[in-house]
């Protein structure tokens, strides 16, 4: 059906709307995935400092040798996260400007703040455990195609949910694993503290579902700008 043809009329997209470079979603990909390495290394390197500790039940003494290597391996998994989460950290919120410039203009209605908020809402404490998550949800509105006609479609934000859940979820479990940890005085207490940070560990790991969000994202931005804000209408067979 020709646009001159069709009872609806159809808004179009503001010109020259741009869609995310592949190579941006490359990094960030790359950088969710490295992160989620690190985490794997700290849960191995927890692991086996929590079994030596746990040997029957941690009533028998550790060799002193061992318990230095098994502690200092897990020290150094610790300062690897922090090396790999910063650089990652700040090519995720790149991405997540860049995808907030660009749903702007296929849908600068559906925002209640400019895109510079896409960086500084990461950045106010408190502020940051909610605004980021709204954004998100805007910008995933924003890229979403409209149904076409007769179609009864909604775009599912549990993609959104789901990463924007297990981050803070992970994020606050490791603050608290963090306290206990660092509080931890006897054997039994640092076994204790290793297992609250083995926790958070898994937690980040799922949280890795951003990848999924990053792409899908990516994905539904770059097929409005190409397509138009319509959904293509779904071929039924003759009968």
């Amino acid at each position: 059906m020709s646009a001159s043809s069709d009872p609806r009329s159809r808004p179009l997209l503001p010109g020259g709307a741009p869609v995310l470079s592949l190579g941006l979603l490359t990094a960030a990909v790359a950088g969710l995935a490295l992160v989620a390495l690190s985490d794997l290394y700290s849960l191995f390197a927890g692991a086996r400092l929590w079994a030596l500790i746990d040997g029957d039940g941690g009533f028998v003494e550790v060799p002193q040798q061992k318990l230095e290597a098994a502690a200092s391996l897990y020290e150094t998994a610790g300062r690897y996260q922090v090396t790999v989460y910063l650089p990652c950290a700040i090519v995720f919120v790149v991405w997540f400007f860049r995808m907030r410039r660009n749903t702007g203009l296929l849908a600068p209605d559906r925002f209640r703040n400019g895109p510079g908020w896409a960086i500084g809402a990461w950045l106010i404490p408190l502020v940051n455990f909610w605004m980021p998550y709204r954004i998100a949800l805007d910008m995933w509105g924003a890229a979403s195609q409209m149904p076409a006609d007769g179609e009864r479609y909604r775009a599912r934000i549990w993609p959104v949910n789901l990463w924007w859940g297990l981050f803070v979820f992970g994020l606050l479990f490791n603050r608290y694993a963090g306290t206990k940890y660092d509080d931890a005085e006897t054997l039994t207490e640092i076994r204790d503290g290793v297992v609250q940070y083995m926790t958070a560990d898994v937690l980040h790991i799922a949280a890795a579902t951003a990848g999924y969000f990053v792409v899908r994202l990516t994905a539904m931005q770059r097929l409005k700008a190409l397509q138009g804000p319509f959904r293509e209408p779904v071929a039924k067979d003759e009968p």
